[in-house]
């Protein structure tokens, strides 16, 4: 549908998606509110537990609405309303592929218990014997190739688990962070989940669009992209960020953006200093042909190697 296509829309998913006859979305992802007190510009985190068990049950019926037939649907959520959410998905028609386990550094500290230092996504299909799922976006070196040098290693590596600790919060001092909105998700972690479950001009829904990474991500990736938010004000700034994203195409060593994003993302996930695989001429050739398999095209080492060294102090400037 054209008026949610690469539209970043302010309203109420439920009522923008509840009439829509047309399934036009290949990917949903959802961060939704979880209920634990956050002030937001136009909304209090703080619902009664019956009456957010239905506001929940009724905005995911709104997104698998939506939703095309061989699609799919992330959802991310915290402690309290997890097994809620697995149970509507169920009870929507919707098959769970995985109960992700996203661990970051920085978790809540807190007094009285252990620290949060999680979040759960789960991944949703419409249809369990048809979907996106493309596993060269996702796959990784293992230590057999990287550390081990064994043969008997898988040259295409491997599907990583469902626990994802490589992707950090979103902290303040981080130059992706919008300082404009409470809560962001990292850009990475969504270039992840576009990248394996749409293809390139698929649309990308995300019903609560916030800061609006998912939409960077996606577009960034080749996709399409409809955020809905309630806030007029993070609409706005939804937008002024998408622009300046575009405008940010110089210095990425004649890589695209997508190929400069993926490889960005590769380099984290594989979590080896940026100096080692420069440094290193295995190292540098196993992440090439990964980097190779990813893309689904050749690229001269030596570009790599250079692309690298934007990593240098990763650490510090990100």
């Amino acid at each position: 549908m054209r008026k949610f296509q690469n539209q970043i829309i302010c309203g109420d998913c439920i009522e923008l998606l509840g009439g829509i006859k047309e399934p036009f979305a290949d990917l949903v992802f959802a961060d939704p509110p979880f209920n634990i007190g956050y002030q937001y510009d136009q909304y209090k985190d703080t619902l009664k537990k019956d009456k957010y068990i239905h506001w929940t049950r009724d905005w995911m019926a709104a997104c698998a609405g939506v939703l095309k037939p061989a699609g799919s649907f992330y959802i991310a959520i915290g402690d309290d309303y997890a097994a809620h959410v697995r149970i509507i998905g169920e009870e929507l028609g919707l098959h769970c592929r995985n109960w992700i386990i996203w661990h970051y550094t920085f978790g809540q500290q807190t007094k009285d218990k252990f620290a949060r230092a999680h979040t759960h996504i789960f991944y949703f299909v419409k249809d369990e014997k048809q979907f996106t799922f493309n596993e060269y976006a996702v796959r990784l070196p293992s230590d057999r190739q990287l550390v081990y040098n064994d043969k008997r290693a898988n040259t295409a590596g491997k599907m990583p688990d469902d626990v994802w600790n490589t992707y950090s919060r979103v902290c303040g001092t981080f130059k992706e962070r919008q300082g404009w909105h409470p809560c962001q998700m990292p850009e990475l972690l969504l270039a992840r989940i576009i990248a394996t479950s749409s293809n390139t001009g698929d649309l990308v829904l995300d019903p609560f669009s916030g800061s609006g990474t998912t939409a960077a991500a996606a577009m960034q990736l080749g996709r399409e992209y409809c955020g809905i938010e309630l806030s007029e004000n993070y609409v706005e700034n939804t937008k002024k960020r998408l622009v300046e994203l575009k405008k940010q195409s110089s210095n990425n060593h004649g890589l695209t953006a997508t190929e400069y994003l993926e490889l960005k993302r590769l380099f984290v996930e594989i979590g080896f200093d940026a100096s080692a695989m420069i440094e290193n001429e295995k190292l540098l050739s196993i992440f090439t042909r990964q980097y190779q398999l990813r893309m689904n095209k050749k690229y001269d080492t030596g570009l790599i190697q250079n692309a690298l060294k934007d990593f240098l102090t990763w650490g510090k400037k990100r």
